[in-house]
């Protein structure tokens, strides 16, 4: 099968193609190299530094696929109150771009979403902007018959997840600051609790999904079942490295909690997530 994959430089996709390559895929990657990353390219994938946002270059380097997965994004809360229009142009607008594409080709889409909508939609730019893509692909499927799927990403974790910059996540972030002996500051309260979800995980869903004609009568839940505290996540940090903390101002759109509890995709799809949060951060040098 001929696979596009969007974003593909970035933490997922890399984690995607990986698996898809292996699995003897025929794998095309389009990227725009804003978050993702060179060294992450793999041998055997196609790579196309390519804006989701231009359209017209689209045909220029992608040939017929067989499936599409969506991957690129500005991800985050706190960069998006930033840059809210840049956000509102790549999420929304690269994804209306793609899905256009996706019904003139007749191929299907499956598309990443974020478990923060559960947070409420109007907390913040990302959100918002990650919930309207879920609505354009309802939207798509629903006037043009266009194939989609939406899958929602709790909070992953796991290699070639980013450690610098703005768009970094928590075990990101602490994983960085430990590397550079930094304390690793703890925001707010620190008791704000996290599905973390490991990206071996949520690739295995996604394929999962791809492969299935079940049917979702609105989105995919792939997360671990599991949450933790901030501060129980610094203190796996604590015994495995002695490093000490600090805390720091709460920060706008920061929601309490996120986990899954909709169990459709253990019992629809056989899939099975681990809790491997501290295992991880056990192994970490």
């Amino acid at each position: 099968m001929k696979v596009l994959v969007t974003g593909g430089v970035g933490f997922i996709g890399t984690n995607l193609i990986k698996e898809l390559l292996k699995n003897e895929n025929e794998v095309v990657s389009i990227d725009n190299y804003s978050t993702g990353l060179k060294e992450n390219e793999l041998d055997g994938c196609k790579y196309y530094n390519v804006n989701i946002c231009d359209y017209k270059s689209f045909d220029q380097y992608i040939e017929d696929v067989d499936l599409v997965f969506h991957l690129a994004a500005l991800p985050r809360i706190q960069p998006s109150f930033k840059n809210p229009l840049t956000t509102f142009k790549t999420n929304v607008e690269g994804t209306i771009n793609l899905l256009d594409w996706c019904k003139e080709k007749n191929v299907p889409l499956v598309y990443a979403g974020s478990s923060s909508t559960h947070g409420g939609v109007y907390k913040n730019p990302y959100t918002f902007t990650k919930w309207q893509g879920e609505e354009l692909c309802k939207l798509y499927s629903k006037v043009y018959s266009l194939q989609t799927v939406i899958c929602r990403f709790y909070n992953v974790y796991g290699p070639h997840q980013l450690t610098e910059g703005e768009y970094c996540t928590v075990i990101g972030i602490f994983e960085r600051q430990k590397n550079n002996g930094e304390v690793l500051t703890i925001t707010g309260d620190g008791q704000q609790r996290r599905d973390f979800t490991h990206v071996d995980d949520i690739v295995d869903g996604i394929i999962k999904i791809s492969n299935s004609n079940i049917k979702h009568k609105d989105a995919w839940e792939i997360g671990s079942g599991v949450n933790y505290s901030i501060n129980e996540v610094y203190e796996m940090f604590r015994k495995k490295f002695n490093v000490t903390s600090v805390s720091i101002d709460d920060q706008p759109g920061n929601y309490r909690k996120t986990l899954r509890t909709n169990d459709d995709m253990l019992n629809k799809l056989n899939w099975s997530p681990s809790d491997r949060l501290n295992e991880y951060i056990q192994n970490l040098n």
